[in-house]
């Protein structure tokens, strides 16, 4: 299987690419500063999953399909940033309604799940994540040892679990510093407005990645 070294060197290239603040952080952190330390680490687990679905389109190969079609990258792009900057206006829409929903408690199950399913969508299609697996993970595959897709597939828990802890450190901060200024609904509702603009913000910005 796949040497001790090239596990180590795969490790490092991930870390140096995932620190690197992308739209999967940006996403969480908007998140966060928007509804709180609940649905960021929603977010987290739901990014997570997306990012691992991505380590098995390659392992598959449909990642070199994305990687070779401008069209195929195109759509993935375009799909992502409409949905990042949905959900960014309707979270500036409802900027004013954040102290309500810090009390809230009805429907707490169905918010956390369409929250999970929120970040594997932003996840799966984030530009970043998948010209990093595309282009990249083949590499450190050991083509003597076989079973490639498997392989592929336990290099992929790497980054997954660097991002998990990255993305959760990244949305637990961005969250104590929302709770901090949440004193009063003037603040709370900038607040929300920041994490609205924001998206939108992230939005266009993967709109415009080029292949």
């Amino acid at each position: 299987m796949v040497s001790t070294e090239s596990l180590l060197a795969f490790a490092a290239m991930s870390l140096v690419v995932i620190v690197i603040p992308g739209p999967s952080v940006l996403f969480v952190v908007g998140r966060a500063l928007a509804h709180g330390r609940r649905t960021a680490l929603a977010t987290v687990v739901g990014n997570l999953l997306g990012c691992y679905a991505l380590v098995l389109a390659v392992a598959l190969g449909l990642g070199s399909l994305a990687q070779s079609s401008a069209t195929v990258f195109t759509v993935v792009k375009l799909a992502g940033a409409a949905y990042l900057v949905h959900l960014g206006v309707q979270a500036f829409r409802h900027r004013d309604c954040l102290r309500t929903g810090l009390t809230a408690q009805a429907d707490e199950r169905r918010s956390d799940l369409r929250t999970v399913l929120d970040g594997l969508l932003v996840g799966a299609t984030n530009p970043k994540g998948l010209i990093f697996f595309a282009a990249v993970l083949p590499q450190f595959v050991n083509h003597e040892a076989g079973r490639i897709p498997l392989q592929m597939m336990l290099l992929g828990l790497i980054p997954a679990g660097i991002g998990l802890i990255c993305d959760t450190a990244w949305g637990l901060s961005a969250s104590a510093a929302r709770s901090w200024l949440a004193g009063s609904e003037r603040r709370l509702s900038m607040i929300g407005g920041a994490g609205g603009i924001a998206l939108i913000g992230l939005g266009l910005a993967v709109a415009t990645t080029q292949h």
